[in-house]
């Protein structure tokens, strides 16, 4: 398990070297990140809109 955990830390340290020394790498790590979050926020949007919607619903039938 030590030995797994060593190999995924230094994987993951060589990875973010590479990243850093490479613009191309760089601007494409930051375009998904944009992307992701972009598509995070579009679909917090639609379940906040969803439950205002059915908030409105049961509202106006437990005043009928």
């Amino acid at each position: 398990m030590e030995k797994f955990i060593l190999g995924l830390a230094i994987g993951m340290a060589g990875g973010a070297i590479i990243v850093a020394n490479n613009c191309k790498l760089r601007n494409l790590v930051k375009k998904n990140q944009e992307d992701f979050m972009q598509k995070a926020e579009n679909y917090i949007d639609t379940k906040l809109e969803e439950l205002e919607k059915n908030g409105k619903k049961t509202s106006s039938k437990s005043s009928e």
